[in-house]
């Protein structure tokens, strides 16, 4: 199993990224997806999730800006982020939680904001 991510790139403040993130072979019993970002120096955080049945939550910082979707016929999760700002930028992880196996990362998508 592999989650590929991508979409990440240089944007200026102000500007939109889309993140995808291909889930390649089969998890089983999927509860969650979510996104998770690392900037250096700093612990990773989570920044949205969306679990099996639809539910979203996001990160304090980016709500009203980023929206989490799946679109289940392609295996595949996006990450829509508007307004970005300097301090959005980070390397994105994505997340699969399931059952076999219980999770699974993605390599990461470097995200950068320039002021």
């Amino acid at each position: 199993v592999q989650l590929q991510a991508s979409g990440g790139g240089l944007v200026q403040a102000g500007g939109s990224l889309r993140l995808s993130c291909a889930v390649k072979g089969t998890i089983f019993g999927i509860n969650n997806m979510a996104w998770y970002r690392q900037a250096p120096g700093k612990q990773r955080e989570l920044v949205a999730r969306i679990t099996f049945g639809g539910n979203t939550n996001y990160a304090d910082s980016v709500k009203s800006r980023f929206t989490i979707s799946r679109d289940n016929n392609k295996n595949t999760m996006y990450l829509q982020m508007n307004t970005l700002k300097p301090e959005d930028t980070a390397v994105y992880y994505c997340f699969v939680g399931g059952t076999r196996p219980q999770y699974q990362w993605g390599q990461g998508t470097q995200v950068t904001v320039s002021s």
